[in-house]
């Protein structure tokens, strides 16, 4: 493991997507970066998310989650070698069916592109675990991987199951795969004061 050195990449809506599926979504971040980084000596863990959307009359409501997750953000910005990365969330009209807004994260995955290829590229790690599912990614995975940096994709093993997934090119384009189950997600349930 001499000169070894591993960078954590959490996209943060993905892994709510997860959490929200095993309705559990307080987790110890710690517990889940000891176990995506295998006793390599870590650099950094990024986690890119947005803060939710606030109309231009905001409701009671809308302020208090947005507060929440401003303060989660700063808990998290403040666990040791932890970088969070805000993006933006834009809403993008109403669901036909259901009639629920819909929103879509921006910049999170240019964000998490951008520092994958320049952490490869400056030669800072020799590995890079990922914890995502998508696959406009797949370019900077391709990079990392011709400058010798070995990428593991966590995903949710989701066959049969109605949950968030990785995209099945997301999946090739990896060196290494590890999947996560509830059983992990329990393992890493929040015990200590860490709010999210």
């Amino acid at each position: 493991m001499r000169g070894e050195r591993i960078a954590v990449f959490i996209d943060g809506g993905f892994l709510d997507k997860i959490l929200q599926y095993f309705k559990n979504s307080k987790i110890d971040y710690r517990k889940l970066v000891d176990f995506m980084v295998r006793d390599l000596p870590l650099l950094r863990v990024y986690y890119y998310n947005c803060l939710p959307y606030l109309s231009a009359s905001p409701t009671d409501e809308e302020l208090k989650r947005f507060s929440n997750k401003q303060k989660f953000f700063r808990t998290l910005n403040k666990l040791p070698n932890f970088t969070v990365r805000e993006g933006k969330l834009a809403y993008r009209g109403t669901d036909k069916d259901t009639e629920d807004p819909i929103f879509e994260q921006k910049r999170v995955d240019v964000y998490l592109a951008v520092d994958l290829v320049m952490h490869s590229t400056k030669r800072l790690i020799t590995h890079a675990a990922l914890l995502t599912g998508d696959s406009d990614l797949i370019p900077a995975i391709e990079i990392a991987k011709s400058e010798g940096v070995h990428v593991a994709l966590y995903y949710l093993d989701s066959k049969g199951l109605h949950a968030p997934k990785a995209h099945d090119e997301l999946l090739e384009a990896v060196d290494e795969r590890i999947a996560l189950h509830e059983e992990l997600i329990f393992e890493w349930k929040r015990v200590d004061d860490q709010k999210g």
